[in-house]
């Protein structure tokens, strides 16, 4: 640590006596209409930050360029005639590259309040339907926040009403929801899970696949969303893919503890605009064993993942683009070559056994966007989708003498292999109206093609005869089901300070009779205020269940499972939210809402029990169900607070809490803590900005979280022995909380910006007081202490370290 530090303030003090020459770069962009995405003619654009004037406007295809603009944070401010003021802050501009934006502007007849003129700096949405329970997130708020790692799962843990269920995954919990209820979305259509080591039924992983280096300014909901957002329950990640450089080719590489990657970005044709954008990226840890560095550990995670955009503009403002992501991912557990019993439990596993583990995941597409005319907007996205999880056990059969390990044999116990592939299409029309209204139509489909196969033999630890069984089939299902998903939304503003906007949704899933939910209203109101805004929003959401989980079942005489579970329908929920955000000052807002949700339809067993999904979706364990029955309800409510500083005067702060209730009832029909309902976190974020008269700059910053345990239930012993895992006593399940959870997270970065170059360095600290926050239970039959059911710990102290170069 002291001498990452001494490097740094050498670096600094060496670089910031090299002041002879200010470096500078070019910010360029592009102003629409927010409904419409027709160019804006005659916007004036100026740069707010700066005490001499530099500014310019659009030209006849909206577009700007600001040239000889100081490298470092700047800020922008639009004006147009008949349309709400914008200004963009907090704009990150590097010697080594162009900073290219994307603008909207809202019509309207007055001017806004200076509160709504940075409507954009305070994380509001591009959507232009969402009022409630919404926030746009851009790249440098991936890297800002200590303990983020560039992952926006990670990131989004910092927002109110939103919690990290894992150290080791990424992983959210929104407002007491299960993570499985999270949808993320790309370019318009629903994509897989787009992390790496993802686990069926799951929507998050050890390691995102995506990466801040493509990824443009996108919008996170966590309730009451829009009627365009279908098959969720919990919140919507709406990602969008930016394009490339079109006028010059620009660099950069990357080596750090998460991975070593590359990216180029440039034009493919100057005189047609049209760009290419590529990324790649390898596992860092994989690629030092390879080199023979003892990394500390024989079970290294291998991945690397890739992403492209191609971007064609074509006439009148349209653009066509072919872009696609991906990534594989595996890692191996051999415990059968320990000497000796230790005290140590596994978090990425069981500790009996050897396991072969395996994930990927690719989607490619075709987006398509045109304005028809100054009022209507056109867009469609073709694509298509591949998700496979393959893993294999061994059964370590071993025995101790002299206190070492004596293996009798390594037999199979597990084999199987999840596929899904899926053809995406989703269409879309914004239609201005005279009336101050816009129309949006539009409709999403999706095709699956199903593969689920598995064996598994029967563990018997109390027959000494026969201790394990013969191969029993699980899963063997070739399957393709079809989710229509069409909507309607209206947005009316009623007069100057009200906005009013309605939406139906319809989903139907046709591997059954019982998913279909027909109509899913959608409401929103917002009243604007002097320095601030009155909102509400209600929502009816519905969502499908984890695909492998309709076709589980026992084995049947004549060796296929019995899948009981097929005809199970939707899960469904009614959100109700009230919000209130005021302006303090230029610099800070305070925003709170309040928020009530029934759930119902809840899959929970047929026998009575204390069983729902509602507790399922996170760890790196699949669900094998009993018969169930969409019988079971839940409810969730709470009050969430943010504070936030924006970043100025070179520093920033962000304080988010959130109080909550989140109950559930299983078949027994009792009411129980969820296995979420934590009923407090809190989330505290620093950020300071130190800037050279070079140009450089070094960034310091932390992060504190405290957030109430999860819950859990004494152990079943007997059964835990037989089973070989652990089994809570039915009756008693979430009846008891873990210990609340406290991390302090700290994150260094130091940039120098050279003529053309740029280096950035940087290191992340992640639980810098090495806190062992408790994650389960977890069964180790072997555990020296005697008792095989032990307490499975969070991640520790772990610095990220890496350094970037663009050019």
């Amino acid at each position: 640590m002291r001498k990452i530090l001494g490097i740094l303030f050498l670096i600094s003090v060496m670089t910031s006596k090299q002041y002879a020459q200010e470096i500078s770069q070019t910010i360029r962009g592009t102003v629409v209409d927010q409904e419409s995405k027709f160019p804006l003619i005659g916007v004036t654009v100026q740069l707010s930050s700066s005490n001499e004037f530099i500014g310019t406007t659009t030209d006849i295809d909206g577009k700007f360029r600001l040239e000889n603009v100081p490298v470092g944070r700047q800020s922008l401010k639009m004006t147009y005639i008949g349309y709400e003021d914008v200004e963009l802050s907090d704009l990150i501009l590097t010697s080594a590259k162009e900073l290219i934006l994307d603008i909207t502007m809202f019509e309207g007849g007055v001017v806004l309040s200076e509160f709504k003129v940075k409507a954009s700096q305070s994380g509001d949405v591009r959507n232009e339907m969402a009022v409630i329970s919404s926030r746009s997130f851009n790249v440098e708020e991936t890297n800002r926040y200590a303990g983020s790692r560039g992952d926006p799962g990670r990131m989004a843990s910092n927002f109110a009403g939103v919690q990290g269920a894992d150290d080791s995954r990424n992983d959210i919990i929104v407002r007491g929801n299960s993570p499985s209820g999270v949808l993320w979305r790309l370019e318009g259509v629903s994509i897989p899970n787009p992390n790496h080591f993802a686990i069926p039924g799951t929507t998050g992983g050890s390691v995102t696949i995506l990466n801040n280096k493509y990824l443009a300014n996108s919008d996170f909901y966590t309730g009451a969303f829009p009627a365009e957002f279908a098959n969720s329950t919990a919140g919507v990640f709406d990602l969008r893919m930016r394009n490339g450089n079109n006028e010059k080719h620009e660099f950069n590489g990357q080596l750090g503890f998460l991975g070593t990657e590359l990216s180029a970005e440039g034009p493919l044709s100057k005189n047609k605009k049209s760009s290419y954008l590529v990324n790649y990226r390898y596992s860092s840890l994989q690629l030092f064993s390879a080199l023979n560095i003892n990394v500390g550990t024989d079970a290294i995670p291998k991945y690397q993942d890739a992403a492209f955009r191609l971007n064609f503009p074509q006439k009148n403002g349209g653009n066509l683009a072919f872009w696609g992501i991906g990534g594989y991912s595996n890692i191996d557990i051999v415990l059968s070559t320990e000497k000796a019993p230790n005290e140590e439990t596994l978090i990425y596993g069981s500790n009996d056994r050897d396991q072969y583990f395996g994930s990927n995941m690719a989607i490619g597409g075709i987006s398509y966007n045109q304005p028809l005319n100054k009022n209507t907007f056109f867009k469609a996205t073709l694509a298509a989708s591949h998700q496979e999880v393959d893993a294999n056990h061994d059964l370590i059969v071993r025995r101790v003498e002299n206190d070492l390990y004596v293996i009798d044999s390594l037999p199979q116990i597990l084999d199987y292999n999840f596929t899904e592939r899926k053809i995406a299409a989703y269409v879309s029309l914004n239609k201005k109206l005279k009336n101050k209204g816009t129309l949006k139509v539009g409709l999403n489909t999706d095709l699956y093609f199903y593969s689920y196969l598995d064996s598994a033999r029967v563990i018997q630890p109390s027959n000494e005869l026969e201790p394990i069984g013969g191969w029993q089939v699980r899963w063997n299902a070739q399957e393709q089901a079809a989710m229509i998903q069409p909507y309607i939304q209206y947005k009316k503003k009623l007069n100057p300070d009200l906005v009013f906007t309605a939406g139906i949704n319809s989903t139907i899933f046709t591997l059954n009779k019982n998913s279909i939910s027909p109509i899913e209203p959608r409401l929103g109101l917002a009243y604007t205020l002097k320095k601030g805004k009155l909102s509400f929003g209600y929502g009816l959401h519905s969502q499908n269940l984890p695909g492998y989980l309709y076709f589980y079942g026992d084995q049947t005489e004549n060796g296929q499972p019995e899948e009981y579970n097929r005809e199970l329908g939707l899960s469904k929920s009614h959100q109700i939210v009230l919000g209130y955000d005021i302006n303090i000052g230029k610099a800070m807002r305070f925003k709170s809402e309040i928020y009530y949700q029934h759930l119902f339809d809840q899959a929970v067993e047929l026998e009575t029990s204390s069983f729902s999904l509602i507790n399922s979706g996170s760890g790196f364990s699949r669900f094998f169900p009993e018969p169930l029955q969409n019988t079971g309800i839940g409810r969730n409510y709470g009050l969430e607070v943010t504070l936030e500083r924006f970043f100025q005067a070179g520093y920033y702060i962000l304080f988010t809490g959130s109080v909550f209730d989140s109950k559930y009832q299983g078949s027994d029909q009792v009411w129980r803590n969820s296995s979420f309902n934590g009923r407090f976190a809190t989330n505290a974020v620093f950020a300071k900005e130190i800037k050279f008269k070079s140009g450089s700059t070094f960034n310091f910053g932390g992060k504190v979280t405290y957030a109430g345990g999860r819950w859990y239930g004494p152990a079943d012993e007997e059964a835990s022995a037989e089973a070989l895992e652990v089994i809570y006593q039915d009756e008693l399940r979430n009846s008891i909380q873990f210990a609340p959870y406290f991390r302090l997270d700290a994150k260094l970065t130091y940039t120098i910006n050279k003529p053309k170059v740029t280096h950035e360095i940087g290191i992340d600290f992640v639980n810098l007081t090495n806190t062992k926050n408790i994650l389960t239970l977890t069964y180790a039959p072997d555990h020296p202490s005697g008792n095989p059911i032990q307490e499975e710990y969070q991640l520790g102290f772990l610095p990220i370290f890496y350094y970037k170069i663009d050019f």
